[in-house]
Parts: structure tokens; C-alpha cells; sequence
């Protein structure tokens, strides 16, 4: 890193506009990784500063407090101290306050503010602070707490200006040396709170301590009744779009790829590399990026509700219904980014302070319905679903696809409750949380939101995928039949003779020997199930192409069979890297031996009688 580069830490409570800020300041120059060691996320970032000043911007993990023992919270303590291994000491910490809601973020500002750094505060939101009538003495608090404060409207174009005018007049890089503050920030702040009791008393006025449109959108959304029935119609129409919205788009990708693997088909001599380029890579990897606009549109959805403040009144309003199947209000943010990916599921039950709790979510979390799923159940329902209208409104496909993320969930409330009851204790926590003030999502930060997802499906389809799908590919080939082999070729390879031994485990569902094949490296990566099947039927001599794989799978499986394929996925034990996840998470071989069990036998028997049922209709 340059001498004269500035290197700023940007910290705050949770739901103070600081990502907003973050993404304003450094646009499309960030980049996301992972702690050393750990799985919480860190977000990097440049910019230049009007002097031509180049600064660094690392966005630390919200917190509200030092004190917590929560891993996030101690990441932001432990950066800010140079405790943490390979993180420098930032040069200047600028601390993000929500300035509608200053009584909780006061206090978090008093605590950074011990640490000895450099300090900028910026008042966020002071557009909807002043639409609320409430005046901040700027002058006073800023004589008061020592520190520069500028304001800052974090949703508007420019309206971090006068940040970025004094961190480039900050000259905080010259005024100490890069090494650790003081430790004994924690034990200083005994009296903290009537401190933060009388900077509001002398340097704000507030006519009102809610937001009037808030409170009267609450009155709705939080409803016992009708707040139930909108938060289960949101969820419904996200599902709806996700099949009206993007399978079109889908579709176009599906026919981009037949017509790039038949112009790769047309220009290679026939062979093993030409096989290999249309079958398994055209074939198999195409396959699944195909399905990355239906879940685009889940995404959207997920960042839209999570960005207009939405998200946290689920919470609350979920939390008496999820005491009652043994989790806890606090468990509703865990299993809702669940419906994503698994993994960061597991990692937010952080904040769930109840370790038997936390532990019950934990165990739950892999049943919600991940994104990885989504490229097998739009394959499976595309292919055996037809497209027809219900009430002359509602898709067909979609309905489908929302029953079974219905099914997710109502597996994790069975396996909640049972927990619960072998548990056979009934204490119960009251939800404390923030509810943050409404507001309309920027399109800016979803749009950077959705790049971010792009970013790790594509590293993760060029990674393990693209490993798999060649794997796939090579059994699938190899051997070569004998002579005078009656046989389909693929019948005396590697993937044949794996497939018809694993076939007599899952024939009592109805599975081929194809589809129990695709099973294994499924386990790997649920996206990999599509490939796996697009490469086996492609080198069994059909098309790879999405639509070309569905006739393929309508022609040699039967509807009963492809009903209890997607119970399988709708219950079957999640990718590797998950269990791996929960065994960091609990420090436990067992936990991952109970969610690996359960799971398995959940799935095994869902889908045995889907199965058999299904076949009674058919």
C-alpha cells in the first residue's frame, strides 16, 4: 500500500446507512472477502480524493456496542485496537449516526471515540431528521464531543460531499503512528449513558421520538392479523416473479447456448475434445448459467425488502409464532438470508444470544429453500409442469415453485417444534430489536447487491462447477465400450456402473440411474445436479440445452418421479461446504451428524411417498 495512502475504518449500529455510504463513496471499486480465519464479511474499497488524496475505505461490521461478545461486534473492536492479524490500524475512523434516531447511536460514537483515534461523525439522514422537525446544534455537540461532524445524505447523489471535504483536509495520517490504541475503552464508559442523555438534552429537539408515516405503516405491517396475511402475500408474489419475471429470460440464454455449442460442435473434429467442449462445458456449465436471471429476481426481491427496513417488522411480527416451534424471533433474519444461501443463514444466528436457540436455527437453516436449489426445481417444473394460468392470474409453475418453498419451511417449524418438545424446556425471551425507519430502497446499492451475487455465482460456476461438470464429463465418457457392446455407450462407463449401483438405493422413489448419479456431486453443489444431468444426457447422444434436457427428462422419467426429485431437493441434506459451516459453527462432529441424518431421512421419506401417492393419480 502507497505511504501517502489514508486509510479509513467506517463503522456504526446496524440500519445507519453505512453500506449506503460505503457504495456512494467507493462505487464499483470495492471488493468482498472474508476476515482471516473467519467467514464474516469484509468490504474494501478506493476513491480519490478532490486533492488527488487516495484513500482506502474499509466498511467494518455494523455493532452497537463494544461489550458484545458477538463475533461481528469483536472484528470491528478488535480492527479499530490492532488486534486483528494482518489489519493495520486505521489512520481515521469515520462514524456513521443515523440522525433521526441519535439517543442509540450517541452511544456507540462515545465508545469509538475512547479508542484515541481520530474521529469523524456523520450525521446520515438528515433529510428525513429535518422532514421529521428535529434540530441538531451542530455546533454544540460538536464542542461538546470533541470530534468534526459533517452531514451526510447517503441515498442522494453528492450527498456525501462534505465527508469526503474532511477526510481530505484530515491530516489524522501525521498525527500518530500506526499502532495499537489504547485497550481500556471498554471499562471507561460506566456512566455512558447520562452522558448521551445530556448531549441530547443540550444540542437536540425532537417534536416527535417516531416517524409519524412510520407508525402508521406500522399499524399495518405489525397487525397480528393483517400484517400475517401481507407479509404471506409479499412472499407469495416474490415467487410469482420469479417464474413470470425471469424464466423468459432464462429461455433466451438456453437458446444462446445451443446455438454457441452447435457452432463449437460445427468447427471441432469429432472426438474427445469436441465432446468435451459441447457436452461438458457449453453443455453443462450453460445449463445452470441459464437459470441466473430466476435468481436474480429472488435476490432483487430479498435486497428490496431488506433495504426499505421491511425485513426486521417480519421479525417481530414472526416472534410469538416462532416461540411457539421452539425458535425465536430473533431466528426469522438467519432463515430468511437461508432462502440465499445456507451458509450466511448459519453465520446470523450470531445475534441470537440463547445458545439453544441459536443451536435449533442452526439445525434448521439448510431446510429453507437456497438459491443452488432453484436451477433444479426450474428445470424439474419447466419440464413436467404445464404453463397454465390458476383464477386466470396466477402461474401454474409458480405455485408450484412456492409450494415448495412452503414445504422448506414447514419442515424447519416440524423439526423446530420436535426439537423443542425433546428439549422440554419452556423459557422464552422477549425480541428487543431496532425497527429502522421505512425507506425507499436506492437503486444503486440493489444494483450493486445483485452484482455482488453475480460475482460469487460466477466464481462458484468457473470453480467447483466447472471442476465437477468435467469430472462429470470424463466418468461419463470413459471407458470405452467393449466390442461387440449392445449396449448405450454411457452404460459401460464409469457413470453407468456408479449410476445402476446407486439405483438400487433410490429406485423405491422412483429415481433412474441417471438421476441417482447427479445426486452425488449435488452434495458438492446443488447447481451441479442441472450439469451433471445436462452432461449425461449429452453424451447419451442428445442436446444439452435447457429445453432439450427437459424433453430429455419428460421423455425417460414420469411425473411421479419428478414430484418426489423436487421433495428430495426440498428436504435432502445441503452442499458440504454448509455442514462444514455448522461443524465451525457449534465446534461439533456431532451437530453435523444429527443435520446430516435427519435431513437425509427427512428427504428418503418425503420422496418415497410422493412417489407412491403421485403414482396412485397418474
Amino acid at each position: 500500500m502507497s505511504s501517502n495512502m489514508l486509510r479509513i475504518a467506517l463503522v456504526g449500529n446496524p440500519n445507519c446507512g453505512k453500506t449506503a455510504l460505503f457504495n456512494q463513496l467507493t462505487g464499483g471499486r470495492q471488493k468482498v472477502a472474508n476476515y482471516a480465519g473467519v467467514t464474516v464479511d469484509r468490504k474494501e474499497g478506493r476513491f480519490v480524493a478532490p486533492s488527488g488524496r487516495q484513500v482506502q475505505l474499509l466498511d467494518l461490521p455494523g455493532a452497537y456496542s463494544f461489550d458484545s461478545s458477538s463475533p461481528d461486534e469483536l472484528i470491528t473492536r478488535d480492527v479499530l485496537l490492532g488486534r486483528y492479524p494482518g489489519e493495520a490500524v486505521p489512520d481515521l475512523v469515520v462514524c456513521v449516526a443515523d440522525a433521526t434516531n441519535l439517543r442509540l447511536h450517541l452511544r456507540f460514537l462515545l465508545e469509538v471515540k475512547r479508542l484515541g483515534h481520530p474521529v469523524v461523525l456523520a450525521l446520515n439522514m438528515m433529510d428525513a431528521a429535518a422532514k421529521r422537525g428535529i434540530k441538531i446544534d451542530t455546533a454544540t455537540l460538536q464542542r461538546r464531543l470533541g470530534v468534526k461532524i459533517v452531514h451526510t445524505v447517503a441515498v442522494k447523489r453528492g450527498g456525501a460531499s462534505a465527508l469526503i471535504e474532511a477526510i481530505d483536509g484530515s491530516d489524522a495520517d501525521q498525527k500518530r503512528p500506526r499502532t495499537a490504541e489504547r485497550s481500556d475503552a471498554m471499562q471507561s464508559g460506566d456512566d455512558i449513558h447520562v452522558e448521551v442523555r445530556s448531549l441530547l438534552a443540550e444540542a437536540v429537539q425532537m417534536p416527535r421520538a417516531t416517524d409519524e408515516r412510520d407508525d402508521m405503516l406500522d399499524r399495518l405491517a405489525l397487525h397480528p392479523v393483517l400484517g400475517l396475511a401481507i407479509l404471506a402475500c409479499v412472499m407469495f408474489l416474490v415467487f410469482q416473479a420469479v417464474y413470470s419475471v425471469g424464466k423468459p429470460i432464462t429461455d433466451a440464454i438456453g437458446d444462446g447456448f445451443d446455438w454457441l455449442g452447435a457452432l463449437a460442435g460445427a468447427g471441432l473434429p469429432d472426438g474427445p475434445l469436441r465432446s468435451l467442449v459441447t457436452d461438458g462445458l457449453i453443455g453443462g456449465l450453460g445449463t445452470v448459467l441459464g437459470f441466473l436471471p430466476e435468481i436474480l429476481v429472488l435476490f432483487f426481491f430479498i435486497l428490496v425488502l431488506e433495504e426499505s427496513g421491511y425485513l426486521p417488522r417480519a421479525a417481530f411480527l414472526l416472534d410469538r409464532f416462532m416461540l411457539s416451534v421452539g425458535l425465536s424471533g430473533r431466528s426469522f433474519i438467519p432463515l430468511l438470508s437461508s432462502f440465499a444461501c445456507a451458509i450466511p443463514g448459519v453465520l446470523g444466528t450470531r445475534s441470537i444470544t440463547d445458545p439453544r436457540d441459536r443451536l435449533a436455527t442452526i439445525l434448521v437453516a439448510p431446510l429453507m429453500t437456497c438459491s443452488a436449489r432453484l436451477p433444479v426445481y426450474a428445470l424439474l417444473i419447466g419440464a413436467f409442469i404445464p404453463t397454465h394460468r390458476v383464477l386466470g392470474i396466477f402461474n401454474l409453475q409458480g405455485l408450484v415453485l412456492f409450494a415448495l418453498y412452503a414445504a422448506g419451511i414447514g419442515g424447519a417449524v416440524t423439526v423446530g417444534w420436535v426439537m423443542k418438545k425433546f428439549r422440554g424446556d419452556g423459557s422464552e425471551q422477549a425480541l428487543l430489536m431496532e425497527l429502522p425507519s421505512y425507506r425507499l430502497p436506492r437503486a444503486r446499492d440493489v444494483a450493486i447487491g445483485l452484482w455482488e451475487r453475480s460475482s460469487i455465482f460466477l466464481k462458484r460456476l468457473t470453480g467447483v462447477i466447472l471442476a465437477l461438470t468435467v469430472l462429470m464429463w470424463f466418468i461419463s465418457t470413459f471407458p470405452s465400450p467393449p466390442d461387440g457392446a449392445m449396449g448405450p455407450a454411457i452404460d459401460y462407463s464409469f457413470a453407468g456402473y456408479i449410476g445402476h449401483a446407486l439405483q438400487y438405493i433410490f429406485e423405491p422413489l422412483g429415481f433412474n440411474w441417471q438421476i441417482s448419479l447427479s445426486l452425488i456431486p449435488a452434495f458438492a453443489a446443488r447447481e451441479t445436479a442441472v450439469a451433471a444431468l445436462a452432461t449425461v444426457y449429452a453424451v447419451s447422444g442428445g442436446d444439452s440445452d435447457v429445453a432439450s434436457l427437459g424433453h430429455a427428462l419428460a421423455g425417460n422419467f414420469s411425473v411421479a418421479s419428478a414430484l418426489a426429485l423436487l421433495v428430495w431437493f426440498a428436504f435432502a441434506p445441503q452442499c458440504m461446504s454448509t455442514l462444514a459451516v455448522i461443524r465451525r459453527e457449534t465446534r461439533s462432529w456431532r451437530n453435523v451428524g444429527i443435520s446430516f441424518g435427519y435431513m437425509f431421512a427427512m428427504a428418503y421419506v418425503a420422496s418415497f411417498l410422493t412417489y407412491q401417492i403421485a403414482r396412485l393419480f397418474s
